[in-house]
């Protein structure tokens, strides 16, 4: 193995360069809001000591440090703060109306008594709505992809830029594009989902969202992490180059590329055997060198000093400061390494140009901000949270994550009108699952399905409610109730699934979310044993999935008629089951991840490469062995983009603006879609294309647009969608991302399986080549003497 050393010393040259064209201008004055960025950053930055710099790139934990006992502490400002400052706090614990108080509290000292007076980054996380307790809860991010409705997630982040502004905020540390291909791993619920070109459209319109209504959004996590080693948190991460830029690094591409990003988080993981925090490559030459992002890169929580503890490629905190630092990490949260980085300068082992230009980046973004001439946010005001028409926004999204996933003889919609009596069961029949990274677990703080179903159904229809089990134990106590009830019963809704904990608060009884992986797919408890009595009765049945993740349940799509999936809802999740499970709503929701059958199917994924489901397609069963698996197949239990509605939809032929393109060309479709049933409904036309022959191998399918069209029933509209032939691009034997002349199959359907219409085009090889893209199969990292290492 060659081995090269590459010395950093230019590592701070960009940013110097343009700092120094600010100079001969005459002196410019940090405060002056009409002069340059560059060139306030410039002035601020020669004022600044050590200590100064070094704090603005840490972070101060607003308890116990300030707020002792759930009370502000002024004087401890003076010890923890000082004169010198910092460059964030965060409060997650706090209640809207103590952030409102508190942030602004922070804000006022380091404005006006530390001796710069450097604003500071007030930071919460937000990633279904504000941590701070109060506020609005919107479904969790799995069922924000569920909805296929990028401007629904728009809509949310501009309603909760709102409820943040009002709290005191200035920074979120959101939102999350990872792409997740394993569902055991537990954050899974986080996501978007499995698609690259989905993620990141979600991504842009979260980020448009805070950016456009005065809020820093934190995208992560940068790198791959998602398809972690056995699906465990923070586990390393094994793909190719190819894989890594084309699936897991896509969606930050176009985050990147397509909004004004001003903040990104590095993950905890590592690729090729180099921490994600200390790749050179990662942070440097890709992120900012070929993507051009101008921003600041914020640590996870503890990552840097994981390089020394957890992933040992730094003998001391101090090297894991310098590698993660030289490396283009720029903001350290929950560690303490960059401390130590001073001595490190003193014995000639580090270049305080690098620790500059760190400072630098966060100082750009806070003037950007506007932090310095409007440092205050909602200042002696009240939170405004949980308006009606934020409550409606949460609500309307509620419906449109639902996906039906199995409608067997059209049992649902459930007719009340023909029902006497009705048991719901389970253990999360009368509890609210809002998913990690809420502020709550209480029923008193949202819907349960129990609930709303009473809300709904009043006195007409008769509810027995048993819990059956619950979600963790082998506690079979409750069947016999249950039972009894599903006995006396017309129908029975079955409510099964995961829990996730609230952020920092409760994490008792978890079985999904960030750290609480799982070793397979399957229900957790007697789950599964309830729902095959419950099945047992013979009578009419439907089992909602209220979950975080896709979960196996196989016996239950060739036992059960009816199985919906309910993502973790947000606030309305009960009203909305309600009515979607009556008729009063009609399903509209995608899966935006495949469901394997068990955790033996995994790798499962819809954009698999030709060779990868089977060869022979001769599927066995238990008692009849087959042939790709001896006793099943390797197909999905639903693929992604499936759902179901009350209504059917006819696609017509679709027609092209051209058959016969160039790479530089874009491409435009267009097709009649028809509500061919009874009842109102939408339809999620995607588009996927694949190429038919390659020179490497590519999958068999991708998606690269979709569209979510409301149709009446008996009419049609005409559905219009256009992909530039760019995004056919993938990277050749030499690491070139080009379009391969030759031709491409146009798949139009309501999902990966469920292909409608298909149309060939030709692309030319003129103008073919996208970009030469100058990296190698190596891998970069910084190590403790400060270079980096490209290992071939």
């Amino acid at each position: 193995m060659n081995t090269q050393k590459l010395k950093m010393y230019a590592l701070a040259l960009p940013l110097a360069a343009s700092l120094a064209a600010c100079q001969g201008a005459g002196s410019t004055d940090y405060k002056d809001a009409s002069a340059p960025v560059e060139a306030r950053v410039k002035d601020l930055l020669s004022k600044m000591t050590m200590d100064e710099k070094l704090r603005q790139l840490s972070q101060l934990n607003m308890a116990p440090d300030i707020v002792q006992d759930g009370e502000f502490n002024e004087s401890r400002m003076d010890e923890c703060i000082g004169a010198n400052g910092y460059g964030s706090v965060q409060g997650i614990l706090l209640s809207s109306e103590q952030a409102t108080d508190y942030y602004n509290r922070i804000q006022h000292y380091c404005v006006e008594k530390t001796r710069l007076g450097i604003p500071i980054f007030n930071t919460t996380e937000s990633l279904h709505g504000s941590v701070q307790d109060g506020s609005t809860i919107f479904p969790q991010s799995i069922g924000v992809g569920a909805t296929f409705d990028p401007d629904l997630a728009n809509q949310m982040t501009t309603a909760v830029a709102g409820e943040l502004f009002s709290e005191g905020l200035n920074q979120v540390l959101c939102p999350v594009v990872d792409v997740t291909r394993d569902p055991r791993w537990g954050r899974t619920e986080e996501t978007f989902g499995e698609d690259p070109y989905l993620n990141g459209l979600f991504g842009i319109a979260e980020v448009k969202g805070y950016l456009d209504n005065g809020m820093n959004p934190v995208l992560k996590h940068y790198g791959p992490g998602a398809e972690t080693q056995g699906g465990l948190n923070l586990a390393s991460v094994s793909c190719s180059r190819r894989d890594l830029l084309q699936v897991h690094l896509k969606p930050f591409e176009m985050v990147v590329r397509n909004t004004n990003l001003h903040g990104i988080m590095s993950s905890y993981d590592m690729w090729d055997r180099v921490p994600n925090s200390a790749s050179h490559y990662l942070l440097t030459e890709l992120l900012r060198d070929e993507w051009g992002f101008d921003g600041y890169v914020y640590s996870d929580w503890g990552a840097i000093g994981f390089l020394h503890s957890f992933h040992k490629v730094a003998a001391t905190e101090a090297e894991a400061g310098r590698m993660a630092m030289t490396a283009g990490l720029d903001f350290e949260a929950s560690s303490g390494c960059f401390w130590q980085l001073p001595e490190l300068v003193k014995q000639g082992k580090m270049d305080e140009a690098v620790i500059d230009q760190a400072v630098a980046r966060v100082l750009k973004v806070k003037f950007e901000m506007g932090l310095f001439e409007n440092p205050y946010r909602n200042e002696g005001g009240k939170p405004e949270v949980r308006s009606e028409k934020n409550k409606a926004l949460a609500r309307r999204m509620a419906d449109e994550s639902i996906v039906l996933l199995k409608n067997e003889n059209n049992l649902l919609p459930l007719n009340a009108d023909n029902l006497r009596s009705l048991a719901v069961i389970g253990p999360n029949a009368d509890q609210v699952q809002f998913g990690d990274y809420s502020w709550s677990r209480s029923n008193q703080d949202g819907v349960t399905p129990l609930v709303g179903l009473r809300n709904l159904l009043g006195d007409r229809v008769n509810i027995r409610y048993a819990k059956g089990c619950d979600l963790v134990t082998d506690d079979q106590s409750g069947f016999a109730e249950a039972l009894s009830a599903v006995r006396a019963s017309d129908a029975t809704l079955l409510f099964l699934g995961t829990a996730s904990a609230s952020l920092a608060r409760d994490y008792s009884n978890v079985t999904s979310g960030e750290g609480f992986d799982q070793c397979d797919l399957n229900l957790t408890g007697m789950q599964e044993q309830l729902l095959e009595a419950v099945s047992a009765t013979g009578k009419p049945l439907v089992l909602v999935l209220v979950t975080g993740k896709p979960i196996s349940v196989k016996w239950a799509k060739e036992h059960v008629p009816a199985i919906v999936a309910q993502w973790y809802g947000g606030e309305a999740a009960g009203d909305a089951i309600a009515d979607m499970l009556m008729g009063n709503t009609v399903p509209s929701g995608r899966t935006p991840i495949s469901w394997p059958q068990s955790a033996g199917h995994l790798p499962c994924f819809y954009n698999y490469l030709p060779t990868d489901r089977g060869f022979y397609h001769q599927p066995g069963t238990p008692n009849n062995p087959g042939r790709d698996y001896v006793s099943s197949s390797p197909d999905p239990l639903w693929a992604f983009g499936h759902g179901l509605s009350y209504t059917t939809f006819e696609y017509g032929e679709p027609v092209l603006s051209a058959t016969q393109l160039m790479a530089t060309d874009t491409l435009t479709v267009g097709l009649e879609v028809r509500n061919t049933g009874s009842r109102d409904g939408k339809e999620v036309v995607q588009l996927y294309f694949n190429d038919v022959a390659s020179t490497l191998a590519t999958p068999v399918k991708q998606l690269k647009a979709f569209t979510k069209v409301e149709i009446p029933a008996g009419e049609s509209r005409h559905v219009e969608m256009s992909v530039p032939i760019s995004e056919f691009a993938y990277y050749d034997m030499d690491m070139n991302l080009q379009v391969e002349p030759g031709e491409f199959d146009i798949m139009l359907g309501s999902s990966s399986n469920d292909i409608r219409q298909t149309v060939r085009i030709q692309v030319g090889a003129e103008g073919s080549v996208i970009k030469t893209d100058p990296v190698t199969n190596a891998s970069f990292m910084v190590t403790p003497d400060g270079d980096t290492i490209r290992r071939e």
